[in-house]
């Protein structure tokens, strides 16, 4: 079941992840948690992909968290929501740590865990009408700290705290204003403006597209001197690529590159 409920998709260079499971709005069950780091690191490893979207299936969910169903069993004490929140932190440093350019597309409920994917995702497009919240208070459970960084790093503490406090979920013209998605579109556009980001996007360098996330994370406070040194040495890979003489010699001749990647 976890198979039909996570789908992976290839249009040329743009992969698309679908978290698929209408019936309980495409909340994830502890099952899903655990595949979605290989789905993500499969659309990563295919050397034809320059861009990964990450959206869910149907019209009006993208998804709308954990599934709540399984708490009593999988996440009822301390010891069991440990193992549980591995599960979600895996799910969110794959996509984090992804190597390619990855999308979040967000049409209805972004809610709770599906909020942390979003945000675990490098931009966010939405469509007007969408709703955003994290309702761990309303629940009595605690979301992980890498999580949190994560929203404090978009929106800042003070709006952090709004989210986290009110457990209010908020609509997509006020999640635009703080800062919390990239850009907003009507619904009826949302596929193909995502669709055309995606696919800008991929027609730039691989690598340059790497150390650029690389340098923006190592910028970021709390930075560790590895992410830092990471960050150089990507950079110098950039300059000793075969993509960097490609780039200046289109330039030059006053053609469109074609970038490889190495």
């Amino acid at each position: 079941m976890t198979e039909q409920h996570l789908l992976l998709s290839h249009d040329g260079p743009v992969s698309t992840i679908t978290i698929n499971n209408p019936a309980r709005r495409n909340a994830l069950s502890l099952a899903m948690w655990t595949a979605l780091p290989d789905l993500v690191h499969e659309a990563e490893r295919r050397d034809e992909t320059r861009a990964i979207i990450l959206r869910g299936s149907g019209d009006d969910t993208f998804v709308a968290g954990a599934d709540i169903s399984e708490f009593e069993t999988l996440r009822s004490n301390a010891e069991d929501a440990k193992h549980y929140e591995k599960s979600n932190i895996d799910a969110f440093n794959a996509l984090r740590q992804c190597k390619r350019p990855t999308i979040a597309m967000i049409r209805g409920h972004c809610l709770g865990g599906g909020l942390g994917l979003a945000i675990s995702c490098d931009l966010r497009i939405a469509a007007h009408g969408s709703l955003f919240g994290i309702p761990a208070a309303k629940l009595g459970l605690a979301y992980p700290p890498s999580a949190v960084r994560d929203i404090v790093a978009l929106v800042g503490p003070a709006e952090a705290k709004a989210l986290f406090f009110a457990a209010t979920p908020i609509n997509a013209e006020r999640a635009s204003a703080i800062g919390l998605i990239n850009s907003l579109t009507s619904d009826e556009d949302l596929e193909s403006s995502t669709a055309k980001l995606a696919e800008t996007i991929a027609r730039n360098a691989p690598l340059t597209l790497q150390a650029a996330k690389a340098a923006i994370d190592a910028a970021l406070p709390g930075a560790t001197e590895t992410e830092q040194q990471r960050a150089n040495t990507l950079a110098d890979t950039c300059f000793n690529s075969a993509d960097f003489a490609e780039g200046r010699t289109a330039f030059l001749n006053k053609r469109h590159p074609v970038f490889t990647g190495h």
